[in-house]
């Protein structure tokens, strides 16, 4: 039997083996699984939600066990880890709130009478990526089975404990056994039996934009359901105007956080020529205070890269010898470690200024005025999400809708929560997650018209 190593970022050692699924494994899932589906979406709406809400309830009770287990497999400093714990109970209970409000529509017509539903679709295949493995994993899964669904959930290879451990909490709070199940694999091989299997109706992917084209595609043989979170190199955007100071402490956060491994994360930042300087001299000290250290410590900001390879990915942007404007400290020892490091100008140009790094580094680049700006920010592949930082209202709401992105913030970083849409533009993505349609995203709309005529 083939096993997965979840080894820790910080330390290089091995956590836990565990079994990997085979296509026979995820054969047997599905028709598992749809069975449980059948008997959860006859559920009464309000049995369903009361269910959800006592799996958020089981979460909420095991918040600290879920907040270590994402130290160790994923690297996360335990302030972040701990957050996404609580986005996982969060994430649940909004959309347990949701299941009786999934209403169809009564339209007028002649002849009779028409009303529409919202159906479940099925068996709902939700592969999660490994640099937020909790709250991604629940993006897919808590508005699915709100829905009505079943969900197959596969984590990914290097973060398979969190996922196995909410399995265990579902059956814990009573959901039927089947209805959600996680199976651990590699993405060639369990990944690809979920996407090509005939029993799955929908495919939620978040990853890299190359793999996603490669689930659409096959996805594409069966016409089937997909919707893509894929990759990101987002604008930091500071006119003259802003706060200068604001903008540069709150830059640092933008782009080290989870150490960079982050599609959403402000890699690219844009600053208007006249206050360049002045950001620079600002933004340095407030680069150097972001503290690295043991994932573990409660005064940690940035952790390790999530492996070996990664941390060659974000090398191979960034030369040793590189000219950084700002290159930070990282402990000595074992651990995939790398600094945080900006680049600046010239430094910054070529791939690391357009390509996603996926680690600690950023590019400064100057611009003139806002046409500009808008110039740089759209020169990419990619439109999941960016900043704008400015004192003039007029001016935020022109950027920002003229920012070819699908989650923008103005005088802050903060584009990402449960309640609200999120999804890209371009090559970041297809549909969007979370917020008050994400139940719908996981149903048919079915047309019913009822004749009321004699005849």
């Amino acid at each position: 039997m083939h096993e997965l190593q979840v080894i820790d970022p910080a330390t290089e050692e091995l956590v836990a083996t565990v079994p990997a699924a085979t296509p026979d494994d995820v054969d047997a899932a599905v028709t598992r699984a749809a069975r449980a589906g059948r008997t959860w979406a006859a559920l009464a709406p309000g049995d369903r939600a009361r269910l959800l809400r006592r799996f958020a309830e089981t979460v909420d009770g095991q918040l600290e066990e879920l907040a270590r287990l994402e130290v160790r497999e994923a690297g996360h400093p335990i302030g972040n880890a701990r957050w996404e714990a609580g986005n996982v109970r969060d994430l649940l209970d909004y959309a347990a709130g949701g299941v009786e409000r999934l209403t169809g529509e009564q339209i007028p017509v002649a002849g009779g009478l028409n009303v529409t539903f919202r159906e479940p679709l099925g068996v709902v295949a939700v592969i999660a990526p490994w640099n937020f493995p909790m709250p991604i994993a629940a993006w897919g899964t808590a508005p699915a089975l709100a829905a009505g669904n079943a969900v197959l959930l596969k984590p990914a290879e290097s973060t398979p404990l969190t996922a196995l451990r909410l399995a265990e909490l579902a059956l814990d709070a009573g959901l039927p056994e089947g209805l959600f199940q996680v199976l651990p694999g590699e993405g060639p091989v369990a990944g690809k039996a979920l996407v090509d299997h005939p029993g799955t109706a929908k495919v939620v992917f978040t990853g890299s934009t190359a793999v996603g084209k490669q689930v659409m595609a096959a996805c594409a043989d069966r016409v089937k359901r997909v919707t893509l979170e894929l990759g990101g190199k987002s604008p930091n955007i500071v006119f003259a105007d802003a706060d200068v100071e604001r903008a540069a402490a709150a830059a640092p956060g933008s782009f080290l956080d989870n150490t960079g491994q982050d599609c959403c994360a402000r890699s690219r930042i844009l600053v208007q020529r006249e206050v360049y300087d002045r950001f620079m001299e600002l933004l340095e000290p407030a680069v150097l205070a972001f503290r690295t250290g043991d994932p573990s410590d409660p005064d940690t900001a940035m952790g390790p890269l999530i492996s070996g390879a990664q941390r060659d990915r974000v090398r191979s942007y960034v030369g040793e010898d590189a000219p950084a404007a700002i290159r930070g400290g990282i402990p000595d020892g074992k651990g995939f470690w790398y600094p945080a490091t900006v680049l600046e100008g010239a430094a910054g140009g070529g791939r690391a200024a357009v390509e996603e790094i996926f680690g600690p580094v950023a590019v400064v680049l100057p611009f003139e005025d806002e046409a500009d700006a808008v110039r740089l920010a759209n020169a990419t592949d990619y439109g999941l999400s960016g900043s704008v930082w400015t004192r003039d209202v007029a001016r935020a709401l022109r950027v920002s809708r003229a920012v070819a992105a699908g989650n923008l913030s103005v005088n802050s970083h903060s584009s990402v929560r449960y309640s609200t849409p999120f999804g890209g533009y371009k090559q970041s993505g297809l549909g969007r997650e979370l917020g008050p349609g994400a139940l719908a995203a996981f149903t048919e709309t079915k047309n019913v018209f009822i004749s009321t005529d004699d005849a």
